[in-house]
């Protein structure tokens, strides 16, 4: 029996704690979702937009060592860390890559861990119709947890942990109602998520150069008439000078003569526009009320395709 890749679960944004219900409480990771798929013959892994990453993470090719089923479906984020905290940049060093080589290389150099925080398909059943409480009795009952292989803690007092993510400058905090079922390809209030800094997928629509060398990105979102709308240009975050060196070469080949944008970005004197086809991820404080991001700084860049590049991440927050 071949496991099908599915859309996973998603929490809605929230600007504070839920008032009243039964809540547990979870780190919001700054990694990659993956589900794990255990058919009983082979082990696959795929991220929420159903695009495979078995070959990018071998460290859970052999998922008996920690995961005694026969057959299963698991639900959790992949991380790597920067020092001492997650680190998105960090994770998307190994996601993006695709020679076998720097794979096998990686595993040393940028090594990650699988935070496992959900179940939906064990030994031929699937578990989505059980209420949250009693999937992660199950996941406890067949994990082995390991160093690169961990089951994401349930707190209960979620403004102390949200105010210690702040502390530490970490993403942020996932509530969930306990008695929640899983709904594949659903969106709902059973699970909600507080961030500490807001963030999104955006469209490099033009650059400008100090030197030979892009210093900053103008970025945009697409709305639903697909127009792309700028808010606002970033230069600083995670981006080292060999991302910089590669944006450089990337956009050489993207040169047009029309902006993109459909609105006037403030540096536009100094512009070079580019074909809209480079995306990154992008962490900021809020919008001002001319429409631009505040305190924007880069994360990745990132594969993200249209759908994901829209001012409805916007109106979420």
């Amino acid at each position: 029996m071949q496991l099908k890749p599915i859309s996973p679960f998603e929490p809605i944004s929230t600007s504070s704690q839920p008032a009243g219900g039964n809540w547990v409480v979870q780190i919001k990771w700054d990694g990659v979702r993956v589900l794990l798929y255990n058919d009983g013959s082979q082990i696959r892994l795929f991220n929420r937009k159903k695009n495979e990453r078995t070959n990018q993470y071998p460290e859970f090719h052999d998922s008996k060592s920690f995961c005694h089923a026969n057959s299963v479906i698991l639900d959790g984020e992949i991380i790597a860390f920067d020092q001492s905290k997650p680190s998105f940049h960090e994770v998307m060093r190994r996601d993006s890559l695709k020679q076998p080589l720097r794979i096998k290389q990686a595993i040393n150099q940028v090594p990650v861990t699988y935070m496992i925080f959900d179940i939906l398909f064990y030994n031929g059943e699937w578990v989505t119709d059980e209420p949250l409480n009693n999937r992660q009795k199950l996941l406890e009952s067949i994990i082995t947890p390991r160093p690169n292989v961990q089951i994401v803690q349930n707190f209960d007092d979620g403004a102390t942990l949200f105010n210690l993510m702040k502390q530490h400058q970490m993403e942020g905090v996932i509530y969930k109602d306990p008695s929640s079922t899983y709904s594949v390809n659903g969106k709902d209030g059973r699970w909600k998520k507080h961030k500490v800094m807001n963030d999104l997928f955006a469209v490099v629509g033009g650059v400008t150069y100090r030197g030979k060398i892009v210093n900053s990105l103008l970025l945009g979102v697409y709305t639903k008439e697909q127009d792309l709308v700028y808010i606002g240009h970033a230069g600083t975050g995670k981006l080292t000078q060999k991302d910089w060196g590669f944006i450089t070469e990337e956009v050489t080949k993207m040169q047009i003569a029309q902006r993109p944008f459909i609105n006037e970005p403030e540096r536009s004197k100094d512009a070079f526009w580019v074909k809209p086809e480079l995306t990154v991820k992008v962490e900021y404080l809020e919008f001002t009320p001319g429409g631009t991001m505040r305190h924007p700084s880069i994360q990745a860049v990132v594969y993200a395709d249209k759908n994901e590049c829209t001012v409805d991440q916007i109106k979420c927050l």
